[in-house]
């Protein structure tokens, strides 16, 4: 998944060697999901394979190094799983939801407006 421009800093200098570790080396091009996704579409280890057609919905799978617990500084190979996007996406879908809305409430905020409810 592409690393947004404010977030950059926050990943080591070696980060791409690190993702390539994890992705080619450890999980051999392979996702690691055993279900942690939440997407409930496979039984163990996900199937999907880097630059092959995904299961299901046979669009290209593009392999990503995601974060367990989200926070970037954490390159720990414990805390890093090669995901398919299909599970990175869903995976983080809480994440993106919560980091959306605080993004939402700071637009409002700095456009002189009062957020009403936390779904703002």
């Amino acid at each position: 998944m592409p690393i947004r421009p404010e977030n950059r800093l926050r990943y080591p200098a070696d980060w791409p060697e690190i993702s390539r570790r994890i992705r080619y080396e450890r999980a051999a091009g392979q996702c690691e999901c055993l279900g942690e996704c939440g997407r409930a579409t496979h039984d163990g280890r996900c199937p999907n394979r880097h630059g092959a057609p995904a299961y299901g919905t046979g669009s290209l799978v593009v392999l990503t190094t995601a974060h367990l617990d989200h926070t970037p500084e954490n390159c720990d190979p414990a805390n890093l799983r090669a995901m398919c996007n299909g599970c990175h996406l869903h995976y983080d879908r809480d994440h993106h939801r919560q980091t959306a809305a605080a993004t939402r409430r700071a637009a409002f905020e700095a456009a002189g407006q009062l957020a009403l409810g936390p779904e703002c």
